[in-house]
């Protein structure tokens, strides 16, 4: 393949309207070929049958499609399914399908690799490789909804942009992708059966409020602390709880989404009744839910689950508080597909 040609999935209606027209073709043949592409998820050129040959190979000459292919799965005891995909390019990343009930939920990605380091996620161990396209993040979530009918019977209910990667240092890429994937000429998903995770990016969090996003938001907190933040993500030595606390206020006051606080617990780290204390405080910023997460233990980590005792009180003292607390029960971890796990590897 090649990749010196643009991606078609990258040009809007009236580039490949002009591109068109300018080859000597009707106009109209552009909403054909959109249609292809985001209605019908069209691969290759050749799956556009209704065009004629030479304007398909017209379209091949001078654009390629950015596909993702996977090339490894595995299934979890739980059902749970993680999918190793590959781009043109031959970097690879990881997607999860997780059933529950009569709903698939997708774990998506939106980097290979990742540059935040947070220090108890096996991604950030594997460096940064690069931004995926809005293609490549539309492709992979194409794929992985075709993947649920086909292994569950259902087309995906929910996305959730959890998985390698931070989404908000993708910004434009991840948002141009959603905003696909609930177009009514595309996938046509409700924005609020999407959920972005970031760990805290405070002035791309103010852009979300400012480009009136209308999907969920889910800080990964971890820490309301910070010199406990500080030492496990390296991203709150540059914006601080106090920034981060902002961030959330603004976007609140504009958005009026509750926000979702996931909170990884780590056992003698952040799991005392200080931490707690600290964590419902901070969460006072605005209406919220907390998500407590098990922790997954990953190769040559030196973390360790919560004991049955800490994790009880923790809830208690939350809930004492009247904010709204959930234990997230993870499934994938015995094929590392679970919170934290993703690092490409074979299990």
């Amino acid at each position: 393949m090649d990749l010196t040609k643009t991606d078609i999935r990258e040009l809007s209606q009236p580039e490949i309207e002009a591109f068109l027209v300018g080859m000597g073709e009707k106009k109209f043949r552009a909403a054909q070929v959109m249609e292809w592409i985001w209605k019908k998820g069209a691969s290759s050129f050749d799956n556009m049958s209704n065009l004629p040959k030479p304007l398909r190979d017209k379209l091949s000459d001078n654009f390629r499609f950015g596909n993702v292919e996977c090339v490894y799965s595995v299934a979890s005891v739980d059902g749970t399914r993680k999918f190793l995909f590959e781009t043109c390019d031959s970097h690879r990343f990881e997607g999860v399908l997780i059933p529950s009930g009569d709903r698939v939920t997708a774990c998506i990605s939106t980097q290979i690799g990742c540059q935040m380091g947070c220090a108890f996620c096996a991604t950030g161990q594997l460096g940064f490789k690069r931004n995926l396209t809005s293609g490549e993040m539309f492709h992979q979530v194409f794929s992985l909804d075709r993947l649920s009918s086909e292994i569950f019977g259902t087309p995906l209910s929910n996305i959730v942009i959890m998985g390698m990667g931070e989404p908000l240092m993708n910004y434009e890429n991840t948002l141009t992708a959603i905003g696909n994937i609930c177009s009514e000429k595309s996938m046509g998903m409700s924005p609020q059966r999407i959920t972005m995770s970031t760990c805290g990016i405070a002035p791309q969090i103010k852009r979300l409020a400012d480009d009136g996003i209308r999907f969920n938001l889910s800080i990964s907190l971890h820490s309301a602390i910070d010199s406990k933040r500080n030492e496990i993500m390296p991203i709150n030595r540059k914006y601080n709880l106090a920034e981060l606390s902002e961030a959330i206020r603004y976007f609140h006051e504009k958005t009026g989404t509750r926000i979702t606080y996931e909170y990884l617990m780590l056992g003698g780290i952040n799991d005392s009744l200080d931490d707690a204390r600290a964590l419902t405080e901070f969460t006072k910023v605005s209406p919220c839910k907390i998500n407590l997460i098990e922790y997954n233990p990953h190769p040559d980590d030196r973390f360790r689950k919560s004991g049955k005792v800490e994790l009880e009180n923790f809830i208690k003292h939350i809930e004492s508080r009247n904010v709204v607390v959930t234990i997230r029960k993870s499934k994938g971890s015995d094929i590392a597909a679970a919170c934290g796990q993703l690092a490409n590897m074979k299990k």
